[in-house]
């Protein structure tokens, strides 16, 4: 029962963790705060964060199957410019929205498929993705264009009432919908099960027969998609189009990830983890508003130092797995292979 009870709690250490550090940040903001501890400041963080657990729930599968999307941040300002220049023109709304969602699964396609098919690195692939969609949008304007449609004015103003009198709008209805349906996906289907692994040994996934290429390329097609979907949250909260926007947002969704306890190296994490990151990163930032006196800038301190300490943890986790494989291997004489070995004088 106390093996039991111990590898239970390493399965879900860093979930744990991330939940006192929300509990122990919003207490802390309650208490020190009038007005803070209410239900509508609450919801706020879904609703101002809620186009970030949307892109940080896509760049989870690609994280888990040991890749990485760099290109999230630039291809959200992409589709908003996309977005406001349509809408500009006069095309309908719900065209718009279809088409810019099309263009995230192709994008997102485009760059797994050259990953796995050219067994390219995804930092290298995604960078350019990056890059493309950036000048993309400047190729488009320079300039912001604000956004004037009433269908969009209207998913803007829409303001869904839930409990304690409190309301959130469609956007962060949107990115809880999309974190139950990747939960379900990740955690009962097919494709979720072949994503992990992947992300655990893709060599072994390969002599399993598994559909690595295939698997890859839905992922990042998936992370495309999440993005064009961030993109369109995005630009109905702030009803424009703008090159510049959300500049560096890939590094907030990789640390909301590593916050909510998705491994880097693959292979491991709850797909909730993520939206628990943003939010505990959404409330240093809602804590530092309500002081009034510190800069914003406080906020990437604060995230880079809950970075070393979440990274540290994920370590320690790690190191301790592999001492218990070696331990296992040991006692049954299995010789371990080649990968296990490099991987422990990586260790010492």
């Amino acid at each position: 029962m106390r093996i039991f009870d111990l590898a239970l709690i390493e399965k879900h250490i860093f979930i744990v963790a991330t939940t006192i550090l929300i509990v122990m940040l919003y207490g802390y903001g309650s208490f020190s705060f009038t007005g803070f501890f209410s239900t509508q400041v609450f919801l706020n963080l879904f609703i101002d964060n809620a186009y970030l657990i949307i892109v940080a729930t896509g760049m989870a599968f690609v994280i888990i199957t040991g890749g990485i999307d760099l290109s999230v941040g630039a291809f959200v300002a992409f589709i908003s410019m996309v977005s406001a220049t349509l809408l500009e023109i006069g095309f309908n709304a719900y065209l718009v929205i279809a088409f810019t969602l099309i263009i995230g699964v192709l994008f997102g396609g485009f760059q797994g498929y050259l990953i796995s098919q050219f067994d390219l690195h995804p930092w290298i692939v995604t960078l350019a993705g990056m890059f493309l969609a950036r000048g993309a949008s400047f190729l488009i304007s320079t300039e912001s264009i604000v956004i004037t449609n009433e269908t969009y004015s209207y998913f803007s103003s829409v303001k869904l009432p839930v409990f304690g009198g409190g309301y959130l709008s469609i956007g962060a209805i949107m990115a809880l919908m999309l974190v139950i349906i990747a939960t379900f996906i990740a955690k009962y289907t097919r494709f979720g099960r072949n994503v992990y692994a992947i992300g655990g040994n893709i060599s072994s996934a390969r002599l399993m027969g598994l559909p690595v290429r295939k698997t890859t390329i839905l992922v990042y097609m998936f992370s495309g998609f999440c993005s064009a979907l961030g993109g369109f949250v995005f630009t109905i909260y702030m009803l424009s189009g703008y090159g510049l926007h959300l500049l560096g947002m890939e590094m907030d969704a990789i640390a909301a990830c590593v916050i909510g306890g998705i491994l880097l190296t693959g292979g491991f994490g709850y797909l909730i983890g993520p939206m628990l990151g943003v939010l505990s990163m959404g409330i240093i930032q809602t804590i530092i508003m309500f002081q009034g006196t510190l800069s914003s800038w406080w906020t990437k301190i604060a995230v880079g130092l809950l970075l070393f300490i979440f990274i540290v943890l994920q370590r320690l986790v790690v190191l301790n797995r592999r001492r218990k494989e070696m331990k296992f291997n040991k006692k049954i004489k299995v010789k371990p292979d080649n990968e296990t070995l490099a991987r422990n004088q990586l260790d010492i």
